[in-house]
């Protein structure tokens, strides 16, 4: 069976909170901001995709739009998958550093926050997953329907919205030195417009130089874009540590989702991810597809990243749960 962690008494809650949280950067009026900004952020994408069924039905949708929206798709995503993820924030692999910077780039460009906060939050989840001090754990309110139902609330969007952030001093001192790492996070800001601006660009383009195939595209391959993207990550915070099946030992309660699996880029194998968390490849077992570790084959052939962290079957098969001692 998985592992489970027992969740400290308040104090104990306490004190690790403190140790694993700052105060709040800047000033509690910054962070307003901040909130208020990633709430557009939420919002916005969500209120496109509500008005695209009815736009698609009224022919505000062109072939060029939906490509240009899977293939930014695919690229962002991958940045947050194989860069920001299986790179940053557990070093599946070394790279070169413009491999280096490129990933974080791509990453910044999924909108999905700067790469340094993104990591910190990341790598605390790992350091707790599932107990006290996880940032984005669904289990944080009990069991029962209730309290599941906040939790996966909270879990799936709802932690995003703290004043309080991760420690970054505590968690990604490797990135705080690093000073290209450095400059990409502070142009978080202009990666994203650039992000949303691109198939607005691409469109004036391929429309040949016209109104609506530019809005178009911005519509599906910006805001839509964004949206799937978004929530699908954050359903692997959420709904991955819930439901789904968990063939490996782990500590927590991570779960594999196969339906996830294609647009997760292999993240939704979340259970075996957390069993082994530095392994380049999450799905390793039969028909368990996983375009990340893919992508980061080929690009080991062409020799752009190095020193890769593929599981044997001697480690696969000592994580499986029917390999555990009864």
């Amino acid at each position: 069976m998985t592992a489970t962690l027992d969740v400290p008494p308040a104090a104990a809650r306490g004190r690790v909170a403190e140790a694993v949280l700052q105060a709040v950067p800047g000033s509690m009026w910054k962070a307003r901001v901040e909130q208020v900004s990633l709430l557009s952020v939420v919002l916005g994408p969500l209120a496109a995709v509500a008005a695209a069924v009815p736009l698609a039905w009224g022919h505000f949708v062109h072939w060029r739009d939906l490509v240009i929206a899977v293939v930014l798709y695919a690229v962002t995503g991958h940045g947050i998958t194989v860069g920001f993820h299986r790179y940053f924030t557990h070093g599946s692999f070394k790279a070169r550093q413009w491999v280096r910077v490129t990933l974080a780039v791509l990453g910044s460009m999924a909108i999905e926050g700067p790469v340094k906060r993104w990591v910190a939050d990341h790598r605390r989840h790992h350091a707790f997953s599932d107990g006290a001090g996880d940032p984005h754990s669904p289990h944080r309110y009990g069991a029962g329907f209730w309290p599941m139902t906040k939790g996966l609330f909270h879990a799936h969007v709802g932690w995003l919205f703290d004043a309080e952030q991760t420690n970054q001093k505590r968690f990604i001192p490797d990135l705080l030195e690093d000073k290209a790492i450095r400059v990409v996070d502070r142009l978080f800001a202009p990666l994203a417009a650039v992000s949303l601006g691109l198939p607005a660009l691409l469109g004036y383009v391929f429309s040949g130089f016209t109104l609506a195939g530019t809005l178009q595209a911005f519509f599906w391959g910006g805001l839509v874009r964004v949206f799937l993207l978004h929530h699908v990550t954050w359903s692997v915070n959420s709904i991955c540590h819930v439901f789904g099946s968990a063939p490996f030992r782990t500590r927590d309660r991570a779960r594999n989702v196969w339906p996830l699996a294609v647009i997760s880029m292999g993240e939704s194998w979340h259970n075996l991810h957390h069993s082994d968390p530095t392994s380049a490849r999450h799905g390793v077992l039969r028909g368990q597809l996983d375009t990340s570790a893919r992508l980061i084959r080929w690009m080991e052939q062409l020799r752009l990243v190095h020193d890769v962290r593929w599981p044997s079957p001697q480690r696969i098969a000592a994580r499986l749960v029917s390999a555990a001692p009864a």
